[in-house]
């Protein structure tokens, strides 16, 4: 597609096409002429549609959702097995995905210049006002290194087993948009910073069944870069532009064309994530807009030694939206090739929801972006020192933190992760935990005491989780601001309240109506003892009588369970029908004694077992 040269571009602005109106603080641009097909160039021409794709009368992805619902039917198939065959592989074919993330750094000066960058928390930063002059491109600006970026860049590639280089170097990578004040991106495509790297994949990450028992990935190097300006899009083919994301440092971590699952795809990104976050490297996370992720497919017949055509599909914005994009795309492909037509090199998007990518533009070369080293930076020289004094400061990795909660704490591998993946519900955790063992004087120990580690984390992730879903707040598109719940939960209170649990001195239910009450504040920080007294929360436990009550009303109209325990007592059935007791235990504590009672889940067992041995099994021998 032809650029419109420099000279040319003031008879646009001049002819009413493009306009552009503002200053400083605010740039807005108006569109009066419809958008060309190519975000990074305008035509002279007007832009010539996509060629329509071959039509396919049945499609593809239902021709494999017929053949797994028959399956289903004729008993031939699980519906875990459809669903990980219709997912993850599609017979005769092979996919080959490669990953490229971009990641903003945890600094608090852009790259180039000593304006400092937006936050990341809920404060809202007026736009355009986090801007030095070169972030602008005002005339006579130049660029200067922050060598502060270097600091969280190096963290993040040590985290992914890069290879550190002495030397690196920037490059200008040329392209006309609005969001790019200068023209060009700086960038480092010949020489970065960090190559060579991997990232190993487990099951307990959530890569595909099909790919074993794990996944390296490669990494092929990590480059810093600048970002580009945020485009706020108005009605009227208005766009509002806020110049105050230009510059801030990036690292793109590009992978090996080297992934063959959608699940494992996503998986890589979260991996990524929880990677970068455990060294303090990165901002935020995928879904706060902190980490961004583009995904190259190619698809090819099994047994084909050449890749096929590859597609990039941009700006992905969850783990799911990552391995629903691939799914998709990989199947439009397969439709296209299996109907004789072509695949084009392109990139395209995907949306929230939906069950197609969308072409956006045709897919730019090297060419186009005439890569050049930037005559105004010299080189980026990393010594060995500060690579080795980074690198013995890192603390644990992931994998070696999840391995800790798992065997010395206890933790299912489910929730090990979980508390990796939620930013800061790691650290808190660890500060509840210590608070509780210091209580109890107790300390969790490797093939020891480990029950009240599990507590701790239950209450981290499921309770504290009922309190974030309660105040989330819905977002743009459908999507979910998550509350930080335990900024508004001292470490303190949460293990005082666990604390009394532990000991049975308040009920589950006390302990969760005292969080709650935490949470909305009406309880002042370390106050929780003297809310129990003056509430009289204290466990009082329901008397046998009671116990005996509560039991025969639970065992009233079940008959059919009765006959269980009947058969087995008489040698009818070699199990002991002991979940059917924990049925009947379970319809006993939902029973709910008075508010300031509780009962134990062992005596409950024990009162029920006496009950129906004792009088109901004789009263069905008596009928015989």
């Amino acid at each position: 597609m032809a650029r419109i040269p420099t000279a040319e571009l003031s008879r646009y602005l001049l002819s009413g096409q493009l306009t552009r109106r503002g200053c400083l603080h605010l740039r807005r641009y108006s569109i009066t002429s419809p958008i060309p097909q190519s975000r990074r160039s305008f035509s002279t021409s007007p832009t010539t549609p996509p060629s329509p794709e071959p039509a396919v009368v049945v499609p593809f992805r239902k021709q494999l959702k017929d053949q797994a619902k028959a399956a289903k039917l004729s008993g031939h198939a699980s519906k875990k097995k459809i669903k990980k065959t219709d997912n993850q592989t599609v017979p005769g074919w092979d996919l080959t995905v490669g990953i490229e993330i971009h990641a903003q750094l945890n600094t608090p000066s852009k790259l180039f210049s000593p304006a400092s960058t937006p936050s990341s928390g809920k404060d809202v930063i007026p736009p355009n006002t986090c801007v030095a002059p070169f972030d602008l491109a005002i005339p006579g600006s130049q660029p200067l290194f922050q060598p502060t970026t270097l600091i969280p860049a190096i963290r993040a590639a040590l985290a992914l087993n890069c290879q550190i280089q002495p030397i690196s170097r920037f490059d200008r990578k040329h392209y006309f948009h609005w969001d790019q004040p200068s023209g060009y991106q700086i960038t480092q495509y010949y020489h970065p910073f960090a190559r060579s790297g991997s990232v190993t994949l487990y099951p307990r990450d959530g890569i595909a069944v099909e790919d074993g028992g794990k996944v390296e990935v490669g990494i092929k190097q990590v480059q810093m870069e600048q970002d580009t300006a945020k485009t706020l899009a108005q009605p009227n083919s208005t766009h509002y532009l806020d110049f105050n994301r230009v510059g801030v440092p990036l690292v793109e971590i590009i992978t090996e064309a080297c992934i063959n699952r959608p699940a494992t795809a996503a998986a890589f990104v979260r991996k990524v994530q929880i990677l970068l976050r455990s060294v303090d490297a990165c901002t935020s996370g995928l879904e706060q807009g902190g980490l961004r992720a583009d995904v190259n497919v190619s698809v090819k017949k099994m047994g084909t030694k050449e890749l096929g055509t590859r597609t990039e599909i941009k700006n992905l914005s969850s783990f799911k939206a990552v391995e629903d994009a691939i799914i998709a795309e990989r199947d439009r492909q397969i439709r296209v090739l299996e109907a004789g037509g072509k695949i084009e090199g392109e990139t395209r998007g995907w949306s929230l929801g939906a069950t197609e990518t969308r072409r956006l533009r045709g897919k730019e070369g090297e060419v186009d972006y005439r890569y050049m080293p930037d005559p105004d930076l010299g080189p980026v020289v990393i010594g060995e020192d500060l690579v080795q004094r980074l690198g013995g400061t890192m603390g644990a990795l992931p994998d070696e933190e999840v391995e800790v909660l798992i065997i010395k704490y206890g933790l299912s591998e489910r929730d090990a992760m979980a508390l990796m993946l939620m930013e800061g519900r790691l650290e808190y955790f660890y500060g509840v935990l210590e608070e509780l063992e210091r209580m109890l004087g107790v300390e969790a120990v490797e093939g020891g005491e480990q029950r009240h580690a599990i507590l701790v984390s239950n209450w981290c992730l499921h309770e504290l989780g009922k309190l974030a879903e309660a105040e989330n707040v819905i977002v743009g598109e459908g999507a979910v601001e998550e509350v930080d719940v335990t900024s508004q939960v001292p470490e303190q209170d949460l293990a005082a309240i666990l604390f009394y649990l532990h000991q049975k001195k308040v009920t589950a239910k006390a302990a969760k109506d005292l969080l709650w009450d935490v949470f909305r504040g009406t309880i002042s920080t370390g106050g929780v003892t003297e809310q129990i007294e003056s509430q009289d929360l204290w466990y009082k436990e329901i008397s046998e009588a009671e116990y005996i009550v509560i039991a025969d009303e639970v065992i009233k109209g079940q008959e059919k369970v009765l006959q269980d325990f009947f058969k087995f007592k008489h040698g009818k059935s070699k199990a002991y029908p002991q979940g059917k007791l924990g049925f009947l235990v379970g319809k006993m504590m939902r029973a709910g004694p008075e508010q300031g009672k509780g009962m134990d889940p062992a005596s409950a067992e024990r009162v029920m077992r006496a009950r129906i041995e004792e009088v109901y099994i004789p009263r069905l021998e008596g009928r015989e």
